[in-house]
């Protein structure tokens, strides 16, 4: 679990140039809130290192990952 001010600097990484991601990920966030898991920051923090289009692409499933860390997070992501 996270505390609101890692929650609050996490949403702030989350803000991308494409609304499309902006939204998936807030979205995301909204609903998982200080709930998060271990697993699912260490698969956000690799996707927040991608550009915008490439996860763009892996978020709208025009892509898949085949980081073992990422995948399960994406189907999470996906359906949000």
């Amino acid at each position: 679990m996270i505390t609101a001010d890692e929650l609050n600097r996490l949403r702030w990484r989350c803000r991308r140039g494409m609304l499309e991601n902006d939204l998936i990920l807030t979205r995301f966030l909204d609903a998982r809130g200080l709930a998060i898991t271990e697993p699912e920051l260490v698969g956000l923090d690799r996707l927040l290192g991608l550009g915008d289009n490439e996860l763009w692409d892996l978020l709208s499933g025009r892509q898949e990952s085949d980081d073992a860390a990422v995948a399960p997070l994406l189907e999470v992501l996906r359906v949000v």
